[in-house]
């Protein structure tokens, strides 16, 4: 079987392999990555023992090329060291605890795996890697990629507009990590990363993104649907996942598309509401994001939005996909209803998505089995919770020891001019 190439969204630059597309980040003519073809899931996928096996089969056949079987099986078990369990609820539904990672949030599964691709492909040279988040995407790339040999991370995130236990997480200290607070939104530095590419690059580096614009953050991220299905007795589900950038989206796009029974999926968004209105009348503005408790998903214009248009192109799109918007209020009574009704403490972030599910049921009448993306720990929300059910939750360990721990951030204004003395080594 062919290992795919990888081609850009706006179809005007060449082909590569995967590890050219993972230390590109974006295509040249600043497009993002697809593959030209989807393998499709092994026949025995539901057979995997654990995590990082079902990773190895899932994956090898999209990297073949440029990662030996002896070399990404070590690679794997490193970075998928952590459970992923499938909760149920009730009334045929589950949530996917997908925040039992070292930062305590999903982006741990692509970032840890992608850290260790990129630092296996880069074959002695450099690379600086550019993050912009609007909550956990920065942590999770910078504890993936600390100390990993050849790399840099310069992160970029909006100051005042994540959770204090966020931006804990953001400004530790980390070996090769430069942390900027930007003034100004997400879109201020997801704008800014964007436009660091055009910038000269020193000769024998690389620059490239962690973000989910980069290919080599979406192919993980197929894995985590798999392993939900694989660990259950589901024939068939339909999958709500809470969304911002749609880069999750787009990977359980791209697992479906690979032969997973993923009836439809539910993007729940909070007020940053573009691709919900969009799915229902094609909306094509794209508005300034604004700040919700939800913050990870607090994105204006969705990177991954022409993503999904090449995977899914016309009406397919609003066939497989169906979205919602959830306001704050709601947000919080999602979390007080799903409290009382099982006792389960949602995150902001996983009560947009329960909610989304119970607003999809009443609209259609589909009762297929619900699986949600549970995207992050309700301690890094406590100020939500105790909002939502007047407790704040417990801290585990491992973030109660982020207390101690120095930090290394420096603020910025939200210009391509205060940025260019960070791209320099």
């Amino acid at each position: 079987m062919t290992t795919p190439q990888y081609i850009s969204t706006r179809d005007s630059s060449p082909a590569v392999g995967f590890a050219e597309a993972l230390l590109n980040g974006l295509a040249p003519d600043g497009g993002l990555y697809l593959p030209d073809r989807i393998p499709p899931l092994p026949s025995d996928w539901r057979d995997a023992a654990s995590l990082p096996d079902l990773a190895f089969e899932v994956l090898h056949p999209w990297l073949a090329d440029d990662f030996a079987p002896d070399r990404l099986r070590p690679l794997l078990a490193d970075a998928l060291d952590f459970p992923i369990p499938l909760v149920p609820l009730g009334d045929d539904l589950y949530v996917l605890e997908l925040f039992h990672g070292p930062t305590l949030s999903f982006k741990d599964v692509g970032a840890r795996t992608m850290a260790r691709l990129t630092a296996e492909a880069l074959h002695g040279e450099r690379l600086t890697i550019l993050v912009a988040t609007s909550g956990d995407t920065g942590s999770a790339v910078a504890d993936g990629f600390a100390g990993q040999p050849g790399v840099r991370v310069v992160l970029l995130y909006p100051k005042g507009q994540v959770s204090p236990v966020q931006e804990r997480q953001l400004i530790v200290e980390r070996p090769g990590v430069q942390t900027l607070a930007v003034e100004g939104t997400f879109d201020d530095c997801q704008r800014l990363v964007k436009a660091a590419f055009g910038e000269p690059v020193p000769e024998g580096e690389r620059r490239s993104s962690a973000n989910s614009i980069n290919v080599g953050r979406l192919l993980p991220q197929m894995l985590y649907y798999t392993w939900a299905l694989a660990q259950s007795d589901l024939d068939e589900a339909v999958v709500c996942v809470p969304s911002g950038n749609l880069g999750n989206l787009t990977a359980g796009v791209m697992a479906a598309r690979a032969g997973l029974p993923i009836r439809r999926f539910i993007a729940a968004h909070n007020a940053n509401d573009f691709f919900p209105r969009y799915l229902d009348y094609g909306a094509d503005d794209f508005p300034a994001s604004v700040r919700t408790l939800s913050n990870a998903m607090d994105v204006g214009a969705p990177s991954n939005f022409e993503r999904l248009q090449a995977l899914l192109p016309g009406e397919t799109l609003r066939d497989r996909l169906w979205g919602t918007s959830v306001t704050d209020d709601e947000t919080l009574a999602s979390m007080r209803a799903v409290y009382e009704a099982t006792g389960y403490l949602a995150d902001p972030h996983t009560a947009v998505g329960l909610e989304g599910v119970r607003r999809y049921r009443q609209a259609t009448g589909d009762t297929t089995p619900a699986i949600v993306l549970s995207t992050a720990h309700p301690t890094k929300f406590p100020e939500a919770v105790e909002r939502a059910l007047g407790f704040a939750p417990e801290t585990p360990p491992a973030l109660a020891a982020l207390t101690n721990r120095p930090t290394f951030v420096a603020p910025i204004a939200p210009t391509l001019e205060a940025l260019r003395p960070y791209l320099r080594k």
